[in-house]
């Protein structure tokens, strides 16, 4: 890193080099929106989209809020809320983001009643990962958890963002100000839909007439947000300096893909979003059931056969000519056909898109880290495909392949003595530790652990599952791809 680049501002926007996009403006725009978890897939992300926005429309800058920590918004707020988005794809560039506009952490509680408070503040978004909306199991807000204790035992400063967010909207009440439209931006199935009901639960234990208003006034459409963003490190700094000429401490960085779509409930702000490139629809689930399958059931399936035939990242395993193959003939012929049809979303365009997107070299996306947490992923990325497949009586070899692939993963690390990354790693490693495939499948599906413990009655699968498994596991790998 060259420490004596002067820093990224707006008074260094001219100096930078024409090949480098920028905002047009120079200066912060107003705050219209207000966003918790400023990390950076949110900076690669909402932001870059909101940057498009304000090109036409200058009202909706971000109020960037970490509640957790300073580290971010003190790197924004240094370079005037300015950062550098690098794209790596097949065509690379690097894009100056200037949405932020104010940038607050867990010392500005007064700063952050204000703005939420704020009548031309029209839109909360969050990243705050699953974890951050503390709801249970069932996906209703959890009273027990320590940090909605603590916000309803009348805490003066609240540490949950659901705590806030209802601050926020009780401000707005008694002001007699109109609700904002609050957006939740994680990959939580329903998250729309669960954050209101968590909103209006919270509301309910400090008063029923306002947790009305809550439900009758807020609107919280539901969003399924996708771009893979490697995390930040030297080797970005390094290449922003020397690109840019300045030193950028918040620079982020993604592939050239990007996608957000928004549930239409007529408000305002999706519309706005809508015009920087947001897709606006009645069916977000199509969408996530989409990204669930295709997207996500595949990396599994790159993840896990991938690691068993010596890959290491996803462009690694698309590499291999066999795997790749058999990855693309999956998607098409077996999960393609479990997805409902959704208005202006073409199915066959996307999985181009997705293989596309796995082929890119410039992104390295390590397969261990896909692999991690299989018992939480299997049963929605590669289990529901197998659930619809069977309930028509057919046999989809390549999932059947793809869930024999997971099985043997963990055979071979258990027996390896390898961690297992998993919240159930141990029960896994238990379950693998011994005996044919066969008998792990058995352990596994009457532990429920990836499976649901109703697949114990369709020996047809079982069968099928536990002979792939053992092919995987002993490298017999010419009839599981061919």
């Amino acid at each position: 890193m060259q420490h004596d680049r002067p820093r990224l501002s707006y008074a260094a926007l001219d100096q930078l080099p024409s090949s480098i996009a920028r905002p047009a403006r120079r200066s912060p725009a107003p705050v219209g929106i207000v966003h918790f978890g400023p990390g950076a897939f949110h900076r690669a992300h909402q932001a870059s989209y909101v940057d498009t926005l304000l090109a036409t429309d200058p009202t909706w800058g971000i109020a960037a809020v970490s509640l957790r920590s300073k580290g971010t918004v003190a790197d924004l707020a240094a370079q005037e809320g300015l950062y550098t988005l690098a794209v790596r794809d097949a065509k690379s560039g690097h894009r100056v983001i200037g949405a932020h506009s104010a940038f607050l952490g867990p010392d500005d509680a007064a700063q952050i009643r204000t703005l939420l408070a704020a009548p031309t503040t029209r839109l909360v978004t969050t990243t705050v990962t699953e974890k951050g909306y503390c709801l249970a199991a069932d996906g209703s807000l959890d009273f027990n958890h320590p940090d909605i204790a603590h916000d309803l035992a009348g805490a003066e400063v609240p540490r949950s963002v659901i705590g806030w967010i209802v601050a926020g909207l009780e401000a707005r009440h008694a002001a007699g100000t109109d609700a904002f439209v609050v957006m939740p931006c994680d990959n939580l199935a329903s998250n729309g839909a669960k954050l209101h009901a968590a909103l209006i639960a919270y509301a309910g234990a400090l008063d029923p007439y306002f947790a009305e208003w809550i439900a009758g006034e807020v609107r919280v459409p539901g969003t399924m947000v996708d771009s893979i963003t490697p995390a930040s490190d030297a080797a970005l700094y390094d290449d922003v300096a020397e690109a840019l000429g300045v030193e950028d401490r918040a620079a982020v960085q993604r592939e050239a893909f990007t996608q957000w779509v928004i549930e239409d409930l007529g408000d305002p702000a999706g519309a706005a979003l809508a015009s920087a490139g947001a897709t606006l629809t009645d069916n977000v689930a199509g969408y996530e059931q989409a990204k669930l399958r295709v997207l996500n059931g595949s990396h599994s399936t790159l993840a896990y056969a991938g690691l068993l035939r010596g890959a290491t990242s996803v462009a690694d395993a698309m590499r291999d000519t066999a795997l790749a193959a058999f990855v693309d003939a999956m998607i098409r012929d077996e999960i393609l056909p479990t997805l409902p049809q959704v208005a202006g979303f073409d199915h066959d365009a996307y999985r181009q898109q997705i293989l596309a997107r796995f082929r890119n070299p410039a992104i390295v996306h390590r397969l261990d880290q896909i692999a991690g947490d299989g018992s939480q992923k299997i049963p929605y990325r590669l289990g529901d495909t197998l659930a619809w497949h069977r309930a028509r009586g057919e046999m989809p070899r390549r999932v059947v392949v793809a869930l024999g692939c997971w099985i043997a993963f963990l055979m071979q690390r258990s027996r390896g003595g390898v961690t297992i990354v998993d919240p159930a790693g141990a029960a896994l490693a238990a379950a693998a530790a011994d005996g044919d495939a066969a008998a792990v499948l058995a352990r596994l599906v009457s532990g429920g652990l990836g499976f649901d413990p109703a697949l114990a009655g369709d020996d047809a699968a079982m069968a099928a599952i536990a002979d792939a498994a053992d092919a995987a596991f002993g490298g017999a790998w010419d009839g599981l791809l061919g």
